[in-house]
């Protein structure tokens, strides 16, 4: 039973940190083609000075996090830090896929921005 418990929280772990991934690689073609613009303005920094210091730091960032969580996996806070973290990316998840609707014209713009300012008082809320 203890096998399969860890082979479940590794392979949480390791979908975090291609969450993590999917989401650095869609942040930069989304913001690149002028489909939208990076929220977080450190990161947004990164990104005006190159895709791979923007891809280099977040990749560091989510394999550090991914580490933090699989060493320190026994214990509740490490747990429920990686399924918060889980809801935020795939929540994130969320949001790429109205940008690629939107940017390839399959729904309007209205619904965008109204889901992005539902999705911005949302994480506003969680964190």
């Amino acid at each position: 039973m203890h096998g399969v418990f860890t082979m479940q929280l590794f392979l949480q772990t390791f979908l975090l940190f291609a969450l993590n991934f999917l989401d650095a690689v869609l942040t930069i073609y989304w913001v690149r083609n002028g489909f939208a613009a990076e929220g977080n303005s450190l990161m947004a920094k990164l990104l005006d000075i190159g895709d791979f210091p923007f891809l280099g730091v977040k990749l560091l960032v989510g394999a550090i996090a991914a580490v933090v969580f699989w060493r320190w996996r026994n214990l509740r806070l490490a747990k429920c830090g990686l399924m918060l973290t889980l809801a935020i990316y795939i929540g994130l998840m969320g949001i790429h896929f109205f940008t690629g609707l939107s940017a390839f014209g399959f729904i309007s713009d209205n619904l965008v921005n109204d889901f992005s300012v539902w999705s911005h008082t949302f994480f506003a809320f969680i964190l």
